[in-house]
């Protein structure tokens, strides 16, 4: 059975459903070997509407996922951030990435706030993470920022060592 996809508003963001349009910004982002790097690595075009769907059926089967994010007034798409838990993944991950024009907005955060109170508030979770590569000092901020505290190092299925940053109710 089909779970609802819930949107939320924050004071400057909307975090919302996945649209067909998105997947021209989507694929660019993915086709940049820099951007990409900390988000699974580059991806051609086809790859990379596959990953797009498949945040869609994450929500469909779970529940909760990752959102498109946009700017509430421009309507500007900003990145990807949310929830996810796929079958072999240890456990629940809050994760982010935003397109570099709209670095030092702080819309990662806001987003990332939002998406933990969803997490706690909403699907009752006590507890989540953020998996994230020892090379990648933004995100490392970004998730403190939040609200995590650096928990240990482990190896991530087949992605190599990343640290655990943990986000506690």
């Amino acid at each position: 059975m089909a779970k609802e996809f819930i949107e939320i508003e924050t004071s400057r963001l909307k975090l919302r459903q996945w649209r067909e349009t998105d997947f021209k910004i989507y694929s660019e982002y993915y086709s940049n070997e820099q951007l990409a790097k900390y988000v699974g690595g580059k991806l051609d075009k086809e790859m990379a509407w596959r990953k797009m769907v498949s945040l869609i059926g994450h929500w469909q089967l779970k529940g909760f996922g990752y959102w498109a994010v946009e700017e509430r007034d421009s309507r500007d798409f900003v990145g990807c951030v949310g929830l996810w838990k796929s079958e072999p993944w240890p456990e629940v991950e809050l994760g982010y990435w935003i397109l570099p024009e709209m670095y030092g907005k702080g819309y990662a955060t806001e987003a990332g706030i939002a998406s933990k109170n969803f997490a706690f508030e909403k699907l009752g979770l006590s507890t989540l993470v953020s998996y994230i590569d020892p090379d990648n000092e933004a995100s490392k901020r970004t998730a403190v920022k939040i609200g995590a505290l650096y928990e240990r190092t482990i190896e991530l299925l087949n992605f190599g060592p990343h640290y655990i940053y943990r986000y506690n109710r």
